[in-house]
């Protein structure tokens, strides 16, 4: 029969062939195209011979077709055909569908719906037909029956797509439905919901089914619908990314089985869907601009959403396009510093913490990137590297004026361009670790950015590749040449940036001898520069190297770890090979050095400074140093033991015409020599003894031998110092100290030398003294010539007015010495000791100069993280000595108070209690600055109670530590206030509150002790009535402080502003202000400028947060729907609530501030600022309702309405009555000058009158301010229905004005000077002209 069908259809015998077909039943005609199909010849000449035998112009023959159709259908799905042989049939199958009646298409579609709904499908091939059926539906202009009713064509498709989105699809048809509706004509809601439904679609597949689908969705974008197709990817890989990260953490902590998404199979599931998105984009840039507008939108929303692992892939990935490069870094730059920027304003307001706290880590999100990229996201490692880059570049530290440069500390309260910066060097640091390949772009980079920006900070880039060359010093033997190359500039680049880039390099150099060859050339070169920093560069260079390469026999020293530990380094340099290298390597460099004795006094200043060092670390150097030091000295001293002085100190100098300058810095070389002498008797003469090595017995006697010598060198400059004159160094008072003249510059080098040489000795002499009589008394004598030098230098300094004049010269003590020396004088209490050291006790001027000293030190470390002389640089010794001097300071302050020393009144100088209140202070911020992490240990070596037990530093409660010490210093205030106003120390007061406030923010704002330091400050403030400027301003900021992070200071800022009033009076002199005083600490004296200008400081921080809260309530808005409404309606309403109590209490501040009679200048120009701002930020408030209600049909709520009714009332009409009181007075100001100045010049009273337009400039935008607000509230009020503006008054015109008694004044003395002129016919006009006004007010009443 089938081949009957074949050869009538061949022969174009239609009637024949229908003739044939009508003969056949149904079942007799499925066997035929089943035998035909697993056969797989001819089905497709069957099909068509059976289509051209079946004209759609007959009812049975239409049903012929929907059987084949139907059986074709359950052919295709079976999966018994051949993939050729299914597509064949689909092919035929469609090309027939247009020729179709309507009602056979409804039936052909319901098959498929039917068949969609009950799972009936297996391969889901056949769908491709139902695009084609849909798409004839559309097209057919006749009316179907469909259920009840009649619809046309597209309706009925519209339906359909309808009935087959709501109902459930089995996962396996997903990919093939999402394809399918790629081929339907959709409108803008058809395909809304298509897109709904497959995204819906997205959790209940296997992860391995989701990169397909989301191709075929990414495919379907084209037609539109971008950001949900868009939003959906990734909102729901955030989903599955939080999901997998809490089983993670659930598995870590309870042991449960593995988790239900492997990890690595989840992160390539996200490459291969990351790859498509930006496959997509390359193809379709209204794609990626889609994708930037919704991250964008959705970032001011929710950071957390907008910027999750997943699109923050996406986007480092869609930065390869080039089209989308800028844009992308941008959007992520600015959107990291936005995140860093909202975590510090939030974590600085308990207010904002308890409404809208921030969970979201934008740091942790970019180094999860990092980690996840290893799953072979190669797509995205350059984004990273980029960013990070950018990161840098942008927020690195940077020169401010002056020089000074704003560097990154250890200090936890990091500024946000701090925090991205540290996150940049983090990314490059994490991906440098995880990728190889791009491990050397990484460091060409680094070194690019540390050789051509030498002119600016680069301290950032220089500690990432510290971090990256310790990390894999072996990995980067490949890129030693780069590193060889950027050797060659080192004698371009400045000092600082050559010590930093060494030190980094020092573990390449310990493994790679070309590379320490390659440095050696370059350094030796440097030291023959006619550059002074190439020199200094290549001193500093050489001194690196000899610290690190150590000799076989050199000590280990444990007083000091290596700055630079290079632990993956495993080899062996105390090998016999190596160490006979190293030595001959570190006298070959020492060699080098000796040729700079003879250079510029900067150079052999790096060297005596740098040989401490040397010495400590590679202890068999000891005799060639000792040796070149002895030399050199020789060349100053005076050998005849009676001869004074005992140094030649005109050697010291060089003169070049009328330039003198510094040639050896002598007090520097003695340094050196005691220091060095000081070590090598403590250390490596035990070490010798218990050694008892015969062979090295002539090195030793050798050593010996300059150690005597050196000794009794220095004990002869000591004895013949403390003889010597200041007119033996032809320096007196009589002599010139001018630095205008060449004798003056010489006598000031001489003073200087002939101090530190002093300094030095008497650290030489107490260190090996022992505490004798003798050497007490010997000290006293170098410390009486380094005062009365010190004094000249002050008095002469002093006529000439130079701020650096009264300043102490820069001290030679280590800070070792310095902390021995203190705890000395004021601690101990040993019998042996007693006798030295009350001989130095008896002199007030010494105890106050080794605290004074420390207070130096102290302020050194503070500024730059290091101190001169020995031990400078290592933060572990500094830390120690700080503790003992805290200890030392600590216990001098609260055992002899201020009060108790009478010295200190006689005498201009502060007191020594004074001093070490002032050393205090400095070490708290010091600490809090540079050794953040090491607090609790600080803390627990001051506490007495626990000088014995070592208790570990993690269990140290730091809040309790802290507050001890704060209870201590309380008591010292309390002290100073309850004193006589004649005992008051304004000074001492001023250091005392800046001490707590320094000291509280190591409590926790959540414990009781910060409560009660809180209520003690305000009890402070209500109960003292304290007319003292400097510490009113003080208290009260550590009081807003203080507040801020238990709740807002709203309330209080009202009081204060009630107080402010009383205590200045009101604006109508007429009005007494009822006084009923709040705060005692707001008098007469205190109330303007100082409280005034804190108060609206405080205001405007309020203000700022208010505003945030506002802009985050914007964001909101339309949330509602989209997500569970009740939660967010709940926390828009909480923030509402807030944001409107916050004004309204602020609200009243100002009505009271605005009616006070605040003098001229700052305060007014101040408070009229910031009341503009109160009302920018009503006008925001006002804005967003009216958002409220386009976007919701709800109303207004009470609350608002109270708080304009309250700005109606209390405040739009007082802003006017200041105004015209601040243009009053402003004129009574101008007219007072403009008569005290009239002998004077025009150009002098035109200043004044500048100034007077200066300060009223705040009043015209005051005046726009409140007409926004007005013009928002009339907006408002439409179209909420409710009349807000009935609270508001009338505004004043205020565009034009005129004061009549003011303009007839000034009309009659205009007319005195025309009269005396004798110009009568302009005096004749003037009384019309006067007359005007009148007219105009009889007018207006």
């Amino acid at each position: 029969m089938d081949k009957k069908i074949l050869v009538l259809a061949a022969e174009e015998k239609t009637e024949r062939l229908q003739t044939c077909l009508q003969n056949l039943n149904e079942k007799e005609l499925r066997d035929l195209l089943t035998k035909q199909a697993l056969r797989g010849k001819e089905i497709g000449a069957l099909l068509r011979g059976i289509f051209k035998g079946s004209p759609c112009s007959q009812q049975s023959c239409i049903i012929r077709r929907i059987s084949i159709y139907k059986h074709g259908v359950q052919l295709v799905e079976s999966g018994d055909l051949h993939v050729e042989v299914a597509s064949e049939i689909i092919r035929l199958l469609m090309l027939e569908v247009h020729h179709l009646p309507g009602p056979a298409l409804v039936d052909l579609a319901t098959l498929f719906i039917e068949a969609v709904r009950g799972g009936s499908l297996l391969s889901g091939k056949s769908l491709e037909l139902l695009p084609t059926v849909l798409t004839a539906l559309a097209t057919s202009k006749e009316s179907l029956i469909y259920g009840k009713g009649e619809l046309s064509g597209e309706e009925l498709k519209k339906q359909l797509i309808n009935t087959l989105c709501s109902s459930r699809w089995s996962h396996q048809y997903v990919i093939h439905l999402t394809s399918m509706f790629r081929d339907i004509p959709l409108s803008v809601e058809e395909l809304q919901f298509v897109v709904e439904k497959v995204l819906r679609m997205f959790p209940k597949l296997d992860l391995q089914e989701i990169p397909p689908l989301v191709y075929q969705l990414l495919l379907l974008s084209a037609k539109g619908n971008k950001k949900n197709i868009l939003e959906g990817i990734i909102g729901f890989f955030n989903q599955v990314d939080q999901k997998q990260k809490e089983e993670q953490r659930d598995s870590e902590s309870v042991d449960l089985e593995e988790a239900t998404v492997p990890v690595d199979q989840l992160r390539h599931v996200e490459g291969t869907v990351i790859l498509h998105i930006v496959l997509a984009v390359s193809l379709d840039l209204e794609l990626g601009k889609e994708l930037l507008k919704f991250l964008k939108s959705e970032q001011h929303r929710d950071p957390g959403k907008a910027l999750c692992p997943f699109s923050v892939t996406i986007l480092l990935s869609v930065a390869r396009i080039h089209r989308f490069q800028e844009q992308v870094f941008d959007f992520l730059k600015t959107s990291i510093m936005k995140c860093f920027k909202d975590l510090q304003f939030v974590q600085g307001s308990k207010f904002l913490q308890d409404l809208a706290p921030l969970r979201y880590s934008v740091s942790a999100t970019v180094l999860e990137v990092v980690a996840n990229s290893v799953f072979g996201w190669d797509h995205v490692t350059q984004g990273l590297v980029d960013l990070g880059f950018i990161l840098l570049d942008s927020y690195g530290p940077k020169k401010m004026l002056g020089g000074k440069v704003m560097e990154a500390t250890n200090g936890l309260s990091k500024t946000p361009a701090q925090q991205a910066c540290n996150l940049g060097a983090s990314i490059l640091l994490e991906a440098f670790k995880v990728h190889e390949p791009i491990r050397s772009e990484i460091l060409e980079q680094v070194l690019n950015r540390v050789i051509t920006n030498a002119g600016s900070p680069i301290s950032h880039f220089i500690d990432l590749l510290s971090s990256i060359i310790s990390y894999a010093p072996l990995a980067l033997q490949n890129s030693s040449s780069r590193i060889t190359e950027a050797f060659d500039q080192l004698s371009f680049l400045p000092l600082g940036t050559v010590q930093g880039l060494l030190k980094a390099v020092q573990p390449l150099l310990k493994i790679s001898m070309s590379m320490r060859d390659s440095l050696i050339l370059v350094l030796r070169k440097s030291m023959f520069s006619g550059q002074l920093e190439a020199r200094k560069s290549a001193v500093a260079g050489f001194l690196l190297l000899l610290k690190n390469f150590k000799i076989l026999g050199s000590l280990t020293s444990s007083s000091c770890s290596q700055a630079i530990g290079a632990s993956q380094v495993q080899v062996d340099v105390h090998a016999r090979y190596n160490s006979a290298a190293n030595e001959a390597f570190c006298l070959e460099i020492l060699g080098s050095l000796r040729r700079c004795l003879s250079q510029q006094a900067d150079v052999r200043l790096m060297l005596y400074e740098g040989f401490y060092d040397v010495l400590r670390r590679n202890s068999q150097l000891s005799n060639s140093v000792l040796k070149t030091l002895l030399s050199q000295v020789k060349r100053y001293y005076e050998p005849e033991p009676d001869l004074l002085p005992p140094l030649k100190l005109e050697g010291c100098i060089l003169a070049q015409r009328d330039h003198i300058f510094l040639q050896e810095p002598l007090a520097h070389l003695l340094c050196c020599i005691h220091h060095c002498l000081t070590w090598y008797k403590n250390t490596l003469a035990l070490h010798r003894q218990a050694e008892d090595d015969e062979e090295e017995e002539e090195d030793s006697e050798e050593e010996a031998g300059f150690q005597q010598e050196l000794g009794e060198m220095l004990a002869s400059i000591t004895r013949r110092m403390i003889k010597s004159e200041l007119e033996d160094f032809e320096l007196d008072k009589s002599a010139d100290f001018s630095q205008a003249t060449g004798v003056g510059l010489k006598n000031n080098i001489y003073a200087l030398l002939v101090m530190g040489v002093c300094e030095v000795l008497i650290e030489y002499n107490f260190s090996t003294g022992n505490f004798s009589k003798s050497t007490s008394e010997d000290v006293l004598g170098l410390f009486k010539c380094y005062t009365r030098l010190s004094d000249i230098l002050k008095e002469k300094g002093g006529k000439s007015k130079s701020p650096s004049a009264n300043k102490m010269a820069r001290s030679f003590l280590s800070m070792g010495f310095v902390s021995t020396l203190l705890t000395s004088l004021f601690r101990d209490c040993s019998q042996s000791h007693e006798e030295g050291l009350t001989i130095l006790r008896a002199s007030n001027e010494f105890m106050r100069y080794a605290v004074s000293v420390a207070l130096q030190k102290v302020q050194q470390l503070e500024e730059t993280g290091q101190t001169d002389g020995p031990d400078g640089q290592n933060q572990e010794k500094m830390f120690q000595n700080l503790c003992k001097i805290t200890g030392v300071l600590l216990w001098r302050y609260t055992s002899i108070p201020t009060a108790a020393e009478e010295s200190g009144k006689k005498e201009k100088s502060k007191s020594i209690s004074l001093l070490c209140l002032e050393g205090l202070l400095r070490i708290f911020h010091t600490m809090q600055l540079r050794y953040q992490p090491k607090l609790p240990q600080f803390l627990q070596a001051l506490d007495p109670a626990n000088e014995d037990g070592e208790e570990e530093a993690a269990d140290v409660n730091v809040t309790a530590k802290a507050a001890f010490l704060i209870r201590q210093f309380q008591r010292s205030l309390v002290n100073q206030l309850t004193h006589a106003e004649d005992d008051f120390n304004s000074k001492e007061a001023l250091l005392l509150v800046s001490v707590l406030t320094t000291l509280s923010k190591l409590l926790e704002p959540s414990s009781q002790q910060y409560v009660q330091l809180l209520s003690w400050t305000v009890k402070i403030c209500k109960e003292t009535g304290l007319e003292d400027v400097p510490c009113c301003r003080g208290l009260l900021t550590l009081l807003f402080h203080l507040h801020a992070l238990i709740k807002s200071p709203a309330s209080i800022l009202r009081e204060l502003a009630q107080d402010i009033h009383a205590q200045l009076g009101d604006i109508d002199q007429d009005l007494e202000v009822e006084h009923q005083s709040h705060f005692a600490v707001v008098n007469t004296k205190t109330a303007a400028p100082t409280a005034c200008l804190l108060v609206l400081g405080q205001a405007e921080k309020v203000l700022e947060e208010v505003d945030w809260l506002v802009n985050k309530m914007k964001s909101h808005l339309g949330l509602e729907a989209a997500e569970d409404s009740s939660q967010a309606a709940s926390e828009v309403q909480l923030l509402e609530k807030a944001v409107i109590l916050q004004l309204g209490t602020l609200l009243t501040s100002y009505h009271e501030l605005v009616q006070t009679a605040l003098p001229a200048g700052s305060c007014v120009d101040t408070l009229l600022r910031s009341i503009s701002k109160m009302y920018t930020t009503l006008t925001s408030l006002v804005k967003y309702y009216l958002q409220a209600c386009r976007s919701a049909s709800g109303g207004i709520p009470g609350r608002l309405e109270k708080l304009v009714k309250l700005s109606g009332s209390h405040l739009t009409p007082q802003c006017y009555a200041f105004i015209t009181y601040v243009q009053n007075e402003t004129s009574l100001v101008a007219e007072d000058k403009k008569k005290k100045k009239k002998d004077k010049s025009t150009a002098e009273v035109s200043t004044v009158m500048a100034k007077v337009l200066r300060e009223t400039k705040p009043i015209p935008n005051l005046i726009f301010a409140i007409e926004q607000y007005e013009n928002f509230l009339i907006h408002l009020s439409k179209k909420s229905k409710v009349n807000l503006m009935q609270y508001m008054k009338l505004s004043t015109s205020r565009d034009f004005r005129i004061n009549v008694s003011t303009l007839q004044s000034a009309l009659d003395e205009q007319g005195a000077e025309m009269e005396s002129d004798d110009d009568q016919g302009s005096a004749s006009a003037l009384p019309d002209v006067s007359q005007e006004p009148k007219r105009k007010r009889r007018r207006k009443k």
